[in-house]
């Protein structure tokens, strides 16, 4: 029979997690209709990003309401990843990303360079298109023929996007950024990012900011070929399948008025662990006799642990309904 501390820590409810807000100088001051947040006094710096998954965000209900989610998984880490999951600690950065002028060009280093230097893993993403207007693209990779020389003498004279493939975007695109792809976000664009989590960001070029450059290692992470680019979707008769790479699984969910937890995960999916639900437009309700409603308000975010006892998702108003779960590469 178990002791009290395992049945304690055996199920982990679902939650709703607060956005953290980072400011970044390409960023917006208003980010209304998306979010209820404007940035007061001109001596603050525009928000860039909303992570959504972030160590520093905070749980918005339930018994672990107030704690950071770093904290939570410090605790609790195979009641929210379970026991196969092979680190402890949150595998996946969600967040949105809100360009008002062109990001740095860029590159993230893979886990082999990352752990060169001391980090734990690399960052390999993929971003999905909430919305894009006419003027969105983004920059995915090197034009054949290029080498990691003309890169050198492209930044430092400031002529690198005359080797940048460009992308157009529309919205509900898929794009898959592996690592050791050069890079850039354009505006026009509100992008939805799942990534490993890691904050590595190699800056190539970054239009005369008075920001540091990492040139050298840039270089060192860049991979002239990579697997990046638009993701088809797959329409399965229960779900979309946005994308489903090493790192993470994102798909869009349809919920004709209530859907049991029980039919997320898809046939033959590994034992249950961690994922996320966030809805992507309109808004939905959590309910189940174990534990009380949750509210899923528009591009608001719920943490499904791996423990999670049985609920259902209930659409209270043209939900879009995304499930975002990690993957544990082999």
């Amino acid at each position: 029979m178990p002791n009290r501390e395992e049945s304690v820590f055996a199920v982990l409810s679902p939650f709703r997690i607060d956005p953290y807000f980072r400011t970044r100088v390409w960023g917006f001051r208003d980010l209304r209709p998306w979010y209820d947040y404007v940035v007061e006094g001109l001596d603050r710096e525009p928000i860039g990003e909303v992570w959504l998954t972030g160590d520093d965000c905070r749980i918005a209900t339930g018994p672990h309401k107030g704690k950071t989610l770093a904290a939570l998984f410090a605790e609790q880490p195979e009641a929210l990843l379970g026991k196969k999951a092979s680190s402890a600690g949150s595998p996946l950065l969600i967040k949105v990303i809100f360009a008002q002028e062109k990001l740095s060009v860029q590159v993230h280093p893979d886990d082999q360079l990352a752990r060169k230097y001391g980090e734990p893993r690399g960052k390999t993403e993929c971003w999905y298109a909430l919305s894009a207007d006419h003027r969105a693209r983004v920059a995915l990779g090197l034009k054949s023929g290029v080498s990691l020389e003309d890169v050198r003498s492209e930044i430092l004279d400031g002529t690198l996007e005359n080797s940048l493939q460009v992308l157009p975007v529309s919205a509900e695109d898929m794009i898959f950024v592996d690592a050791g792809t050069v890079h850039a976000i354009w505006p026009g664009s509100v992008l939805l990012e799942t990534q490993q989590y890691s904050d590595l960001t190699y800056r190539m070029y970054d239009y005369g900011r008075p920001r540091e450059l990492h040139i050298e290692k840039s270089l060192e992470a860049t991979k002239l070929t990579t697997r990046a680019g638009k993701v088809p979707p797959r329409v399965l008769a229960d779900r979309t399948i946005l994308i489903d790479q090493d790192y993470f699984c994102v798909e869009r969910m349809p919920v004709r008025f209530s859907r049991s937890s029980t039919t997320l995960p898809a046939p033959g999916e590994p034992a249950p662990g961690l994922s996320y639900l966030f809805a992507a437009a309109g808004s939905a309700r959590i309910t189940s006799p174990s534990f009380g409603e949750i509210e899923l308000p528009t591009r608001s975010i719920v943490a499904v642990p791996a423990s999670s006892p049985v609920f259902a998702v209930q659409d209270t108003g043209d939900l879009d309904l995304m499930r975002i779960s990690p993957r544990w590469p082999k």
